[in-house]
């Protein structure tokens, strides 16, 4: 285990307990999230050491590596996946229309079992994929015919530049931070974009489900995100924020997920109708997750 002594997005010292959440999925261990007393930040901490991350997905439940249909949930999981696929794919068309690159090139950090790249891919992209699991690497090339990268080669692609960078729920289980988001800026064209989609920890799901919100996932979320602090985090790298996007299906997807670490049960009709809650009142702290636009300051 590593503790963490300085905030990871203002650099101050002094932290304050905030919640004690167990690990649902694998180890069933009892990890800690704390909050920043200058900017309100809050991250797992202590946390489990980059090399030792490993073992805790190692479950067919986590299902972005193993890519499972099995259960009520995950089956859901995957009908809704494949609908979200078709909405990124022609977000981040959208993103680059009015540039029209000769060559339209797309990196997709932590892309899981390939089925976003694979999309653009059949949409006329050049792609290229990082991913740290050996498991998801593996069921990406057998089913899509596509060679990811492990994660750290990341930080070898220096010589290629990319029009369009996504992370598609990733950011918040990447250890090295700064240095990554500093190698978002090496990699990135010019008026290129990043492309985030994290949880949200202030959302009206998160506040309704606690310590058994699912999107805690500790220890593998190592950041709990909100607006202002992915904000301040990507401004010290000279991006800005142009838009942000509401994932009005993840509402659903973790209050089903959380109603059943809550209960044992999934309870669909409960699950649903949380999730429409939180959505309902979205407008006050936001969505259970967000895209997050941003466009590196030229």
């Amino acid at each position: 285990m590593e503790t963490i002594n300085r905030c990871p997005v203002c650099n101050e010292s002094g932290f304050r307990a905030y919640l004690s959440c167990a690990d649902h999925t694998v180890s069933h261990e009892t990890f800690h999230i704390v909050q920043c007393e200058s900017c309100g930040f809050r991250f797992t901490n202590p946390r489990p050491e980059e090399k030792e991350i490993g073992k805790y997905y190692e479950a067919e439940e986590y299902v972005s590596h193993s890519d499972s249909n099995k259960g009520i949930v995950n089956k859901l999981y995957q009908i809704v996946r494949n609908h979200t696929i078709k909405q990124k794919v022609r977000l981040v068309n959208k993103l680059i229309a009015k540039q029209k690159p000769v060559n339209r090139n797309l990196l997709d950090i932590g892309c899981g079992t390939g089925e976003f790249l694979h999309a653009c891919n059949e949409n006329g992209w050049q792609v290229t994929g990082t991913e740290p699991s050996t498991i998801a690497r593996k069921n990406a090339e057998s089913k899509y015919g596509i060679i990811l990268f492990p994660q750290e080669k990341l930080f070898e692609l220096d010589g290629k530049k990319f029009d369009v960078i996504t992370l598609w729920h990733v950011l918040e289980h990447v250890h090295q931070l700064d240095k990554t988001i500093g190698q978002l800026t090496k990699l990135l064209r010019d008026n290129g974009v990043v492309v985030i989609a994290v949880p949200n920890c202030d959302s009206w799901d998160a506040k309704k489900y606690g310590k058994f919100w699912a999107a805690w996932d500790l220890p593998r979320h190592l950041y709990h995100f909100t607006e202002k602090h992915i904000s301040m985090v990507f401004k010290k790298f000279g991006f800005r924020l142009e838009q942000v996007i509401p994932m009005k299906f993840d509402a659903f997807y973790v209050s089903l997920l959380s109603q059943k670490i809550k209960t044992g049960n999934p309870n669909l009709v409960l699950g649903f109708m949380n999730g429409m809650v939180s959505n309902i009142f979205a407008n006050g702290n936001g969505y259970s997750s967000h895209i997050y636009i941003f466009r590196k300051n030229t």
